[in-house]
Parts: structure tokens; C-alpha cells; sequence
């Protein structure tokens, strides 16, 4: 499971939803129906995996992290926004906000109510379907302006997001509070929209992620702390690591992967995934 977190993370297939069907094709039935109830031992373990993912990514972006905290403060002190690094901070805080508050407000009730086997391969298969119309969109704007930049990721991401578009790539991510909806994949599809390439769109999208699912974590660190952690600090820490290890190297494969690659491949496993869960589940008389 660490393996499978630190991966679909940020590979735009949809981490919650692997880690519902993941446990359902082996038959893990104590773990499928803890992530239904109220208090969930597996909710604890996850959350370890969560801050390993986000760790990894604080890492392997840490110069780009650095520029960033510089242009907060700076900021702040200057009262006003003269530089990339500067806008792009506060785009990320603004596209933080959504997200987070719904997360607070209602991350149980959406988790009890859609992490679901049957939930998620719809879901999964819905996610498959937005990659798809994105990567023809992208497609078709890249026919007609033909057009290769050299700016960095801040200045161009700074220079094609407003504020407004911000609070929308926030508000998509919503979305992925629902197993089976990627947050990197509706992230990077609605940073293609705003007017961003595919590796600016994807970088924003792993930046976004970091406090994101930092902040998931620690929200959610007496969940580890407390009951539902005992007996499971060992699988904790063995989980943990491998999902950080995994993850790492996941966003070292795509921040070079989406420089001159596609979200198809993705979106096509996404639907072939669902469909074979989907066979899987008819065949066993679940569905």
C-alpha cells in the first residue's frame, strides 16, 4: 500500500481510489470496511502515507520551496507583488483555500459515503474520461500557437494565472476528495484550460499538492497519535517509507516525463482499470 500511495499520488490516477480497489482485489475485507466508519485504523496508516508523499515532494522542489517562502515574505514586508516567485506563492495559498476548507468541512462524510468499490471504479472511469478531453484540448491548442518558451515555471505560470483562475484550479480539487478523481489529474487538466503547458501545468499541480497534503496529514496526525494507531506503528513506519521512497521518484519521472509527453496513456488506464474492476466484481456477484 505504501508502494501503491507514493505512485498514484502523483501520477494522475487517483491515490484514494487505488487504495479502495487495491484492498478489495485481495480481498482485505477488515481494511475495506474500516474506510466506511467512523474511526478507521487504515485512515491512520494513510495518513502516514500522506506526509511521507508530501515530504517528498517538499524534497525534491525544496530550491523552488525556498524561492517561494522567500517571495511570501517579501511580500508581505513590500506590501505589494513584483515578482514571479512572489504571485506564484500567493496563487498557490489562494488555490490552497478551497480545497482545505472542504476537506475540513466534509472529508468524512465524502469518504464514508464514496470509498466504495463500486463508487470508485466509477469514479475512476469519470477521472479516465477528464484526462482524455484535456489532453485533446491541449492538443488542439498546441496545433494552433505552436509556440516554445523558455520561461521558467514561475513566470509563466504567474503571467498566464489570475487569482480567479487560482481559486478555480483550487475548487477542481475538490473534487478528489471523492475516490476514484485524481487530485494531480483534475489539478493538471485545469491548469491546461487556465492557459498552461502540460510541464508548467503538471509542476503547479505537484507545488499545490504539498501543502495540500501536508496539511491533510497533520490535521489528521491524532488519528496516528491515538487508538487507531496502536498495533500498526511498525506497518506505519514500513509504509512510510516506501511511499516516500516511491513518490520521490515518481515526481522525478514526471517533471521530466510531462515535458514533451501526454495525459492519454493515463486516462486510458484509468477506464481499462475500471473496466477490468468492473468484470472482476460482476464475475464475484458483488455488483
Amino acid at each position: 500500500m505504501g508502494l501503491v500511495q507514493g505512485l498514484t499520488e502523483l501520477f494522475p490516477i487517483s491515490s484514494l481510489g487505488h487504495s479502495v480497489l487495491i484492498p478489495y482485489l485481495f480481498g482485505w475485507h477488515k481494511i475495506i470496511n474500516s474506510q466506511t466508519s467512523s474511526e478507521s485504523f487504515f485512515l491512520a496508516f494513510l495518513v502516514a502515507l500522506h506526509v511521507a508523499t508530501a515530504t517528498a515532494l517538499l524534497i525534491f522542489y525544496r530550491k523552488e520551496w525556498a524561492k517561494l517562502i522567500r517571495g511570501f515574505f517579501s511580500s508581505v514586508q513590500k506590501r505589494q507583488i513584483s515578482s514571479p516567485h512572489e504571485k506564484l506563492v500567493w496563487l498557490l495559498i489562494i488555490a490552497t483555500i478551497p480545497a482545505g476548507l472542504t476537506g475540513l468541512l466534509f472529508e468524512h462524510i465524502l469518504r464514508t459515503q464514496f470509498a466504495k468499490p463500486l463508487s470508485a471504479i466509477i469514479f475512476l472511469a469519470l477521472n479516465g474520461c477528464i484526462l482524455l478531453v484535456g489532453d485533446r484540448y491541449a492538443r488542439a491548442r498546441a496545433k494552433r500557437e505552436r509556440e516554445f518558451t523558455l520561461e521558467s515555471t514561475a513566470a509563466h505560470t504567474a503571467k498566464a494565472i489570475s487569482p480567479g483562475r487560482a481559486g478555480i484550479i483550487g475548487t477542481a480539487q475538490v473534487l478528489a476528495l471523492i475516490a476514484g478523481i485524481s487530485r494531480s489529474g483534475i489539478t493538471i487538466v485545469s491548469g491546461i484550460y487556465s492557459g498552461l503547458d502540460y510541464e508548467d501545468s503538471a509542476r503547479f499541480s505537484f507545488l499545490l499538492a504539498t501543502p495540500i497534503i501536508m496539511a491533510a496529514g497533520f490535521y489528521k496526525l491524532p488519528d496516528l497519535l491515538g487508538p487507531n494507531g496502536n498495533g500498526i506503528r511498525g506497518q506505519i513506519l514500513a509504509g512510510a517509507v516506501v511511499s516516500g521512497i516511491a513518490a520521490y521518484l515518481s515526481v522525478r519521472f514526471l517533471d521530466k516525463y510531462f515535458r514533451n509527453k501526454t495525459l492519454r496513456p493515463f486516462g486510458v488506464y484509468c477506464i481499462g482499470i475500471s473496466l477490468l474492476m468492473l468484470a472482476f466484481g460482476l464475475v464475484r456477484g458483488h455488483f
